[in-house]
């Protein structure tokens, strides 16, 4: 065992750590990117860059390709053809460790097979960082981690005894703490009420802001056209538009692909752009006024 634990801080030891990227630099990228379950393809034909300090959405309807092509910006799907670049290196060329400490990945489900603590389960987030310089840093990284997505007073509390949405947010956390150059999350605000999917999306455009590359699934228009940089709209595993939210989002487009009449109207006081579905219901029946 001693051997082991020797070679395995050797491995940490002579794993570089990342430099700094700078603005606008590509982080990520699929080229040509296919992928198939068996007979079934999932992707075709998909040409994506990720960018240091944008924060890309990635919208579709079920079964178009999302969390798919997620999968494989992560490296836990390979390609059936085509590449996926991390950083300038073909991202099968990385090692798991070297991977993590460039890449942090939120999924769709959050499961923990002990009862470790809320705060265990965030600090979980800093063990890439073990023996380098950085870990100086992780009591105040994950500190505040919790403190953004508003889980401090989860600490001591088993994460198998959260809410799904209380997981969710734990769950983020330990991907904000591992303070990585992009971050990918699955749809993080599927289990969540209104006010904290606002705080949600509000953390990834800051984390943009700040400098990295935040790659993020959304099923809500609404949210995607009022925090995205930019929006990759998929459809039957193929990239149908992208571009920044107002250029691309049409009622034309949506409606096609999601097979369902939407509008696009300006929000009254803002101007924001709102997605509203059409909706078939019961008319409003107004009564007459007796006299």
């Amino acid at each position: 065992m001693s051997r082991l634990l020797a070679r395995a801080r050797a491995a940490l030891g002579h794993t570089p750590v990342p430099e700094p990227v700078a603005p606008g630099a590509v982080t990520m990228a699929a080229e040509n990117v296919a992928l198939a379950h068996g007979d079934r393809t999932v992707l075709s034909d998909v040409d994506l860059q990720v960018h240091a300090g944008e924060l890309l959405v990635l919208v579709g309807p079920n079964g178009a390709g999302k969390s798919t092509l997620l999968a494989a910006l992560a490296g836990d799907l390979a390609p059936t053809s085509g590449t996926i670049l991390l950083g300038e290196r073909p991202i099968d060329s990385y090692g798991p460790l070297e991977m993590s400490r460039r890449r942090a990945v939120l999924q769709q489900q959050n499961t923990v097979g002990f009862p470790f603590s809320s705060l265990e389960v965030v600090r979980m987030g800093r063990a890439p960082w073990l023996r380098t310089p950085r870990e100086d840093d992780d009591e105040q990284i994950v500190a505040d981690a919790m403190e953004q997505c508003d889980v401090t007073r989860f600490a001591d509390r088993a994460f198998t005894s959260l809410s799904g949405g209380e997981r969710a947010r734990v769950a983020l956390a330990r991907v904000l703490a591992q303070d990585t150059e992009t971050i990918l999350l699955d749809e993080p605000t599927a289990a969540l009420d209104l006010g904290h999917q606002e705080t949600v999306m509000t953390i990834a455009r800051d984390h943009a802001r700040a400098g990295r590359a935040v790659v993020v699934v959304l099923h809500d228009l609404g949210l995607a056209a009022a925090y995205a940089d930019r929006i990759v709209v998929l459809e039957d595993g193929r990239i149908a538009a992208a571009g920044p939210p107002a250029e691309i989002l049409t009622a034309e487009l949506l409606t096609r692909v999601y097979r369902h009449p939407i509008e696009l109207v300006a929000h009254p006081a803002t101007g924001a752009l709102l997605v509203v579905p059409h909706r078939v219901g019961p008319q409003r029946v107004v009564p007459e006024r007796t006299r």
